[in-house]
């Protein structure tokens, strides 16, 4: 996803040629699908049609939610919500500035002023308290999320989102399968909205779905969405111009593959994970990945090793070129939004955020898939060490 942004990108492309090349991210793809995929190219039909409609139901189905609407990206399901919900230019949203660039990037692109609020610095996930106190007379909606598949503190957030009636959106662009207080993420939003791009552990290429118990939401989001195939044989008459932001049955058959292997995809990248936490125990220094206190289950996105303070960013990125020499595909997680070119208008600067800045300054992602091997992971960390010794500050950690 393009939230990670490592240096070098053309060496990372000449790389992947080589077979020793240990990939960041690597979808889950079985005869399953294949056999999917192939049954649908067979057909007469590969756009928008019934595949992705029975993707929508079953999708929604299996978070409980009522309505489930595909769309083209996490970008274009956010940008949808916000027009679902009547935000108009001048109005602002609240958000974080750690994550998924583009999913945020569509409060901009709906015209509405993005406000960011910082973050707790366990779990990465929207600061609550930090949130009430950039709510204005503006406010229109609060976008939270779920950072690397941990769940947000979403009891604060509703409670805050009630008491000052605002519509709640669930970004989770980066998770799936995660549970807070029991409850799958995607279920805690008035909108919630999913991306299925690399590296999700749902994949089908690219695409999104925005779910939703709201009768007139789903209703507004597939207005502004699009016009099916059925309508395009004649002039219709509409009272918005969609933006054509659909999902294909052809993506739609993969995704429908994929969720019926969820648990299992979920269960092969814990595995994963067990493994990871097995080597990094030879690590001084490292903790396991933060889990919050009312979170019943992480599924993450990445595997992500937080540095510790006595690295700096360009330390961090000394470590990424040392892996990238090794053949692995590692990544900076993120570049705060705040601090990215396109939100300079709204007159952010480094400092506005510290919370975010210093963890985004020093979270390395790992490759994290299920084809990974034991050899690969042990591999993986003992290069970590060596890069994080290299850079002459040490052990990290957490």
């Amino acid at each position: 996803m393009t939230a990670l942004a490592p240096p070098g990108a053309g060496l990372v492309q000449a790389a992947e040629l080589d077979p020793s090349f240990i990939r960041l991210s690597d979808p889950d793809i079985t005869v399953a699908e294949l056999s999917a995929v192939d049954a649908l190219l067979r057909s007469p039909r590969i756009s928008g049609g019934p595949v992705t409609e029975a993707f929508e139901n079953s999708f929604a189905a299996y978070l409980g939610r009522k309505y489930g609407v595909a769309v083209g990206s996490g970008t274009i399901g956010l940008l949808l919500a916000l027009k679902a919900l009547g935000i108009t230019p001048g109005q602002e949203v609240i958000a974080s500035p750690y994550g998924f660039r583009e999913t945020v990037h569509a409060i901009s692109l709906a015209g509405a002023r993005p406000v960011f609020a910082d973050i707790d610095y366990w779990s990465g996930a929207l600061f609550s308290a930090s949130v009430e106190e950039r709510i204005t007379a503006r406010t229109r909606a609060i976008v939270g999320a779920n950072p690397n598949g941990h769940p947000g503190q979403w009891s604060e957030l509703r409670a805050l989102a009630e008491r000052h009636r605002l519509p709640l959106i669930e970004d989770c662009t980066e998770a799936i399968g995660s549970r807070y207080k029991g409850k799958l993420v995607g279920t805690f939003g008035d909108i919630a909205v999913f991306d299925f791009a690399q590296p999700s552990a749902l994949t089908c290429g690219e695409g999104g779905m925005v779910v939703t118990d709201d009768l007139n939401t789903a209703m507004a989001l597939r207005r502004h969405r699009g016009r099916g195939l059925d309508e395009r044989g004649s002039v219709i008459v509409g009272s918005a111009a969609p933006l054509q932001g659909g999902m294909s049955d052809l993506a739609a058959a993969l995704g429908l593959a994929q969720l019926d292997r969820l648990d299992q995809i979920l269960e092969r990248r814990r595995l994963v994970e067990q493994l990871y936490a097995l080597h990094m125990q030879s690590f001084e220094g490292i903790k396991p990945p933060y889990v919050g206190p009312d979170v019943t289950e992480v599924n993450w996105f990445l595997y992500l090793v937080h540095l510790g303070t006595r690295f700096s960013r360009s330390s961090r990125d000394a470590i990424l070129d040392d892996l990238r020499m090794e053949k692995i595909e590692a990544a900076a997680y993120c570049h705060p939004l705040h601090l990215q070119p396109h939100y300079s208008e709204f007159g952010y600067r480094r400092g506005d955020f510290l919370v975010t800045e210093k963890i985004a300054d020093r979270a390395v992602a790992l490759p994290f898939h299920t084809h990974l091997t034991d050899g690969q992971i042990e591999f993986i960390v003992e290069r970590m060490k060596d890069a994080s010794i290299n850079v002459g500050a040490g052990a990290a950690i957490y």
